[in-house]
Formats: C-alpha cells, sequence, structure tokens
C-alpha cells in the first residue's frame, strides 16, 4: 500500500461506519446503494464455469468492495453477503444450486461453495483472505435456506504469481498455471459439484485455471458467483479493478 493511501485506510479500520457505497452516516450498506448495485446477470464462462454477478464493476458496489478489500471494511462482509445469497437465490434456487453431494458425518446433502485464493502477501496485507471471509458469511446466510454448506477451502495460490493488474487474458492464464493447486486437506469428496465464488471476474481467467484445478482432483464447478462483472466490453473498467 502507498504512504498516501495508509491514513485513509488507518482511520477506515479504526473508525468504521457509514455507508460503504456512498459514506453517509448510518448502516453500512444503505437502502439507495443496494438498488443501484444490480442488476444480477449471467456472463460467459469463456472455458471457465457460467458466471453470475451481483453487479457491473461500478457506482456504489465498486466503492464498497474496495472499501471491504483494500480498506479494513470487514463490517461490509455481511452486507456483501447478503447481496450474493440474494443474488444467488434469485437465479439459482437452493433446490437447483449445486449438488447434492455427500459428506461423512452429514446426515443431508451438502452444498459446497469454494472460495478463489488470493495471492499469500496480499492476503498478508489485508490482515486475512478476504474472499473467504465473505464465503464464511455467505455460507451462514445459505444455510437458512435448507441444508448443510460449507466452505471447502479447496484452493491455493503460490507465493509466485504476480499482481493481475495490467495482464491480458493469455498472461494471466500464463500466470496462474501452475500456482494455483488443490489443497487435498480442505476438497470436498470426490465428485462433488460446487460452486465457485470471487470478489470480481474480469477476464475469467482465473475461474478458468481453478476450474481445471478442481476438475483434475474430481471436483466440479457448475458455476461462479461473484460480486462485480469488470469483463470485456468495458476494458477502461476492467482495468482499473484492485489487485489480487
Amino acid at each position: 500500500m502507498r504512504t498516501t493511501e495508509l491514513l485513509p485506510a488507518l482511520l477506515d479500520l479504526l473508525l468504521p461506519g457509514g455507508c460503504g457505497g456512498c459514506d453517509l452516516p448510518g448502516p453500512s450498506w444503505c437502502a439507495t446503494c443496494a438498488a443501484r448495485a444490480g442488476p444480477p446477470h449471467w456472463t460467459r464462462g469463456r472455458g471457465g464455469p457460467p458466471v453470475l454477478a451481483a453487479g457491473r464493476y461500478g457506482g456504489p458496489l465498486r466503492r464498497a468492495l474496495i472499501a471491504y478489500k483494500e480498506r479494513g471494511r470487514r463490517d461490509l462482509a455481511a452486507a456483501l453477503a447478503g447481496l450474493l445469497a440474494t443474488t444467488l437465490a434469485a437465479a439459482m434456487p437452493p433446490a437447483t444450486w449445486p449438488g447434492p453431494a455427500w459428506a461423512g458425518g452429514h446426515r443431508g446433502p451438502v452444498r459446497w461453495i469454494v472460495p478463489v485464493p488470493s495471492r499469500p502477501a496480499a492476503a498478508r496485507a489485508r490482515g486475512g483472505d478476504h474472499v473467504l471471509v465473505l464465503c464464511h458469511r455467505l455460507a451462514e446466510l445459505l444455510a437458512v435456506s435448507g441444508g448443510h454448506v460449507a466452505v471447502a477451502p479447496a484452493l491455493a495460490l503460490s507465493g509466485g504469481a504476480l499482481d493481475s493488474v495490467g495482464l491480458d487474458a493469455g498472461e494471466r492464464t500464463t500466470n496462474l498455471t501452475g500456482r494455483v493447486r488443490a489443497r487435498r486437506a480442505g476438497l470436498p469428496p470426490p465428485g462433488a459439484r460446487v460452486l465457485l465464488v470471487d470478489d470480481v471476474v474480469t477476464t475469467g481467467a482465473t475461474l478458468r485455471v481453478c476450474r481445471r484445478v478442481l476438475e483434475s482432483a474430481a471436483v466440479t464447478p457448475v458455476a461462479a458467483l461473484v460480486l462485480c462483472d469488470a469483463s470485456a466490453g468495458r476494458p477502461a473498467v476492467a482495468a482499473a479493478v484492485q489487485r489480487r
């Protein structure tokens, strides 16, 4: 983090409050910003799983994600997870997504969500893996709809991966190939059908690589769920996405 960004980040961490989308005093995610976040939509997987996005990468949703991801506003996790849960319920009713699969120790169906991993250095700088935290909050919300929802930290990203900002789709794929690996201890049972979760989709390269790694471990990602869509067609927006 640059020195010029340090003071605002510390203030956000020490004195969180107000809407993450518009900064107005009150709840962390106000009704006005919630109404402006969507609409949810599907985007092409381009060799990866189909991608369901809560909204485009812009406006209050972009500001809230940056506050959560880069400025320590972990109080926004519940609101952003709620947005993901609402998006998922509208597009993929609980009875249809993904699974069910069975796991030892559970008497009912288990539905699995797999967070896309962050670079270790980025996670340390942020005080933890922001997508993993989001997934745990999402699982709590989805479990209310019935069945058992489990977070499977099935993927890891090696420290050799570069910051993806400025890389095109081919360069991102090259950067990640061989650096995303399956974590045996975090994998769901063989044959499980899972939902990948990430914060932003840009070129889709990360989701493609994650899909291949999971499939090599006999796990099938049937779809991906993301907060923001910054994919092709909005190149200026895609280029501005915060580092992974």
